[in-house]
């Protein structure tokens, strides 16, 4: 029977908006991670029979397919195809499942899945301009919903979701402050460690500069400063800038296939794709899915939480992993060992295989045999990914 494993994962340093990285064209940043992982994995290029792109703002510079341009900015054979694609936050996630879906379905044996944004240069909601998206009957539906203003440019607010999932369960102003404090600090300290030297590349910038680390992690953050921070989403709310994602830059790429055509053709599988699933809830408060995503996934592997060794689950903002410990059970432990975006930034279409790419090698380093990782997506939609170490 055709399984999918990963047989390489590549990220690039995550930039702050407006740092190293913003002078990169994200078709660049996007080639140079595929360089890096043909080179890391020793795959032929003219071997990879798609290549699924994930992005999210698809205008401007990250417009006509940029899955097909970064094939050719890498300096790929032409023959190579690439297509792209929008699940929101978790389009290179889908990516992944899309080419694990290829493989184990026989319609290709090589894929190379990942993604990229560069908030820097194509600002978030770019493709919007013009009108709003919803359409009269989707508007209709959710009219007078809580959290919905019908005369809003962008009616869906992930904001304003963030907050009512805090009043819902009751997360206080400090508890997520807390967690935002702790996502810098386990990121500052696997940066110390060296624990992401592994899977990043370094990217040169047209100044003749290299970035080599991710550039969000805010080492003198404190309890105080973060509570200096404004309410933007609601006057007497607890979200702030500190505990929401970071606008990023960033791209990363993973390589999938078969065990049988991994071990024909000399390459070693980091992990299985074990399960794969995909969920939807509520579209206002938006953020949720993660929950019955993580229930369907494990409940399709025949898995229990606690049999999961790590956790990664996108801190788009940070009542979303701590509402999905609260109706999970996992242990907060294992979540997000090495920080996540509060820390190291969300650079949107890029972020499900940055994460993907963080937890293998996570997994790699302390023999971990499960991963799961799962995250919120615009429109109130969630992915989930089962790994198993090989």
């Amino acid at each position: 029977m055709r399984d999918a494993v990963i047989v390489g994962a590549v990220r690039t340093p995550v930039g702050r908006r407006k740092g190293g990285l913003s002078g990169v064209h994200p078709v660049d940043l996007s080639a140079t991670v595929l360089r890096a992982l043909a080179e890391r994995t020793g795959l032929d290029p003219a071997d990879v029979e798609d290549v699924v792109w994930g992005c999210v703002s698809q205008v401007g510079e990250q417009s006509w397919n940029v899955g097909r341009n970064v094939v050719l900015a890498a300096g790929w054979p032409e023959a190579v195809p690439g297509t792209t694609l929008d699940r929101q936050c978790g389009s290179s996630q889908q990516a992944l499942h899309f080419a694990a879906a290829t493989v184990v379905s026989g319609q290709a044996d090589l894929v190379v899945a990942g993604g990229v944004e560069s908030m820097s240069r194509v600002q978030m909601g770019a493709s919007a301009t013009g009108g709003l998206p919803y359409g009269d009957q989707v508007r209709d539906r959710y009219r007078g919903v809580e959290g919905f203003a019908v005369d809003e440019p962008v009616p869906f607010n992930q904001g304003v979701g963030a907050e009512m999932i805090a009043q819902r369960w009751g997360f206080s102003r400090t508890r997520l402050d807390e967690f935002a404090l702790a996502s810098h600090e386990r990121a500052a300290a696997a940066q110390d460690a060296g624990a992401f030297d592994a899977e990043i590349t370094p990217v040169g910038t047209p100044d003749g500069g290299k970035v080599t680390a991710d550039e969000g992690i805010r080492r003198d953050t404190s309890l105080d400063r973060l509570a200096e921070l404004k309410t933007p989403f609601r006057a007497d709310g607890v979200v702030t800038a500190g505990s929401a994602s970071q606008i990023s830059d960033g791209a990363a790429a993973l390589a999938v296939t078969t065990s049988e055509w991994a071990r024909s053709h000399g390459l070693r599988p980091l992990a299985r794709v074990h399960t794969a699933v995909v969920a939807a809830d509520d579209p206002v408060i938006m953020l949720t899915a993660p929950i019955p995503a993580t229930a369907k996934a494990l409940r399709r592997a025949g898995l229990d939480i606690a049999d999961i060794g790590v956790y990664e689950v996108n801190e788009a903002f940070a009542p979303v992993p701590l509402a999905w410990l609260a109706e999970t059970g996992a242990d907060p432990a294992r979540l997000n060992p090495r920080g996540g975006a509060i820390a190291l930034g969300h650079p949107l279409g890029g972020s499900g295989a940055r994460i993907m790419t963080t937890m293998l090698h996570h997994m790699r380093d302390n023999g971990i045999r499960y991963g799961l990782q799962s995250m919120c997506e615009g429109g109130g939609m969630a992915n989930a990914t089962i790994v198993e170490l090989l």
